[in-house]
């Protein structure tokens, strides 16, 4: 039985308008987002500083009083950051408790080696064990990110079996699965591609049971509203649009052409902050980007 607050989030997911911060860069991604925020690499030692690092830019931008849960619905999280505390509340709980944002958790962990022009999800070690610690913090669902180079759709069938093979055990926990399998925004093969992925989908969707929901990530694509079919689908809770290196004015733009997609921007979303702004100059360039990215996913 879902728990009150599980409904509530799927209602608020489901119904509000809104977008979802992607806050989940991890071990690879770390360095480069510390970078675009000011902080060098000399002002801190090793994984453990580096990570205490990304939790003060985390915490800055989830405390921030621009940040609540009127404009944004969900945000994904790192492993790293479930295990911190936002003060003196763990951040899952902080973001709900607190802000009525609906927590998610990144669960890949890194992706293979190019195959067939696509690179599938490294395996996930003790899944069970972290869908379980996500359920005790009162995390709502997961995310697992696949990319896709080029139109090969015996790669891209690949990387659809794939998501939804882990996608069905991350559902048995109880938890709402975002499969993120990511068009490569500079792929040669970006639109044939993405149609390959589009029948992937629909035809893995269709052997979902009745009852059972999950929701996309995706690039956003070259056709406007070519993903309709997908933001319709019953089995669908919510389409969700990647900025995948585009400018924020860039994939705000895109996602304006998409109705029904929503944001789950990550640098997109942090574009323009740095760690040496007062807290009003962070606070203001923060509420115009959550503001611009509301608008572009209101469409």
């Amino acid at each position: 039985m879902a728990s009150q607050a599980q409904l509530d989030m799927l209602a608020k997911i489901s119904k509000q308008n809104g977008f979802i911060a992607a806050l989940d860069q991890s071990g690879g991604s770390t360095p480069k987002a510390l970078g675009l925020y000011g902080v060098e690499p000399s002002e801190y030692e090793g994984d453990q500083e580096m990570f205490a690092k990304v939790h003060e830019m985390r915490t800055r931008i989830i405390t921030s009083k621009v940040f609540n849960g009127e404009r944004v619905l969900g945000a994904i999280l790192f492993e790293n950051t479930l295990d911190r505390e936002i003060l003196g509340q763990s951040t899952a709980s902080y973001l709900w408790q607190v802000k009525q944002v609906v927590p998610f958790l990144k669960v890949d962990k890194g992706l293979e080696a190019e195959v067939d022009g696509s690179q599938l999800l490294k395996p996930i070690p003790d899944l069970d064990g972290l869908l379980a610690k996500a359920n005790q913090q009162n995390v709502f669902g997961t995310k697992m990110r696949s990319v896709v180079k080029l139109a090969n759709a015996q790669g891209i069938e690949a990387v659809i079996s794939q998501q939804f093979t882990v996608a069905k055990q991350i559902l048995a926990a109880g938890l709402m699965p975002i499969i993120e399998p990511e068009v490569d925004i500079h792929s040669p093969e970006k639109a044939q591609a993405e149609a390959l992925l589009k029948a992937a989908i629909v035809k893995h969707l269709d052997d979902l049971a009745a009852d059972q929901q999950v929701m996309l990530k995706l690039t956003l694509p070259e056709t406007a509203n070519f993903y309709q079919e997908l933001v319709n689908h019953p089995k669908v809770l919510k389409v969700v649009a990647l900025s995948g290196g585009y400018s924020r004015e860039e994939a705000n733009s895109r996602l304006t052409e998409n109705n029904g997609m929503i944001a789950s921007f990550s640098r997109a979303l942090s574009e323009g902050l740095s760690a040496k702004q007062s807290d009003a100059e962070f606070d203001a360039t923060m509420d115009a980007s959550i503001e611009s990215i509301y608008q572009a996913s209101k469409t």
